[in-house]
């Protein structure tokens, strides 16, 4: 997790606390914005503090300059307030108001914990049901590639033959080999089963999730980029493009889980 801090002064000790506390709640991913503003109550406001001692320092110090001019300038008694020292606020005690921050970020912490579990949960049969139709879209490109291959070595053997040229049987196998590797996703779709099935266990465990799921998510997406780039049929480039919305769905929602 990463949290960033916008803490009064006088509250920044508390940065710490608030760390420790998202540690101890399980918060492990995502970013985490606190911001604190202090606005005391009018029943709260103490007057200054003066401080004699320095006010008479100051004003000493101004009267012998001021023998010592022709045109002396008057100074009063705002001026001697003005001067560092003088005058100051009395240092406030914010304990009561530190541990009611503090009580008030754990308790906000926790319900930020509950609101993604809930999230979760809401989710999931979201995920069960892109798996399921990636399995079954997946399914239906591997039944697809024996006829889809047959049809291409009918389609070499019909150029071969329009354009006269008398057939070698080790020429059109070599043709088809070529053609054959060329068109060949059967690791794409391996891949792609094994992704699903992984992706389907993860979402069984109960420990933070978030990060393998959005590994698991880039690497559907990179079988499904290879499955639309080795397409030798419209229908297949078809499914390829409804994979990487269903994986784009989901890659959307895994920024919400933890």
């Amino acid at each position: 997790v990463e949290p960033s801090f916008r803490l009064p002064e006088a509250f920044r000790e508390l940065e710490n606390r608030f760390r420790e506390e998202l540690r101890k709640q399980g918060l492990k991913r995502g970013k985490v914005d606190v911001s604190m503003r202090l606005q005391s109550a009018e029943s709260d406001v103490q007057g200054f503090e003066i401080s004699d001692e320095m006010a008479r320092a100051v004003n000493e110090a101004a009267n012998h300059i001021n023998r010592m001019l022709d045109n002396p300038a008057h100074i009063n008694a705002l001026d001697i307030l003005r001067w560092p020292g003088v005058m100051s606020l009395p240092e406030k005690d914010y304990s009561a108001a530190k541990e009611a921050a503090a009580d008030l970020f754990a308790d906000t912490v926790a319900e930020l914990t509950s609101v993604r579990e809930r999230e979760g949960e809401r989710l999931r049969p979201l995920f069960e049901d892109r798996l399921a139709t990636m399995g079954k879209l997946v399914a239906e490109v591997r039944e697809k590639m024996p006829q889809l291959l047959a049809a291409q070595e009918r389609n070499l053997k019909d150029r071969f033959e329009k354009a006269k040229v008398e057939l070698d049987p080790e020429r059109v196998a070599q043709e088809m080999v070529m053609l054959a590797q060329k068109s060949d996703v059967a690791e794409e779709l391996d891949r792609l089963d094994a992704h699903i099935s992984e992706v389907t266990d993860t979402l069984k465990n109960d420990d933070a999730i978030g990060r393998r799921l959005d590994f698991l998510m880039q690497e559907l997406n990179r079988e499904a980029n290879t499955l639309s780039s080795k397409s030798i049929d419209a229908a297949v480039t078809r499914i390829a493009v409804d994979l990487k919305v269903l994986i784009e769905q989901m890659r959307e929602q895994v920024q919400n889980l933890e």
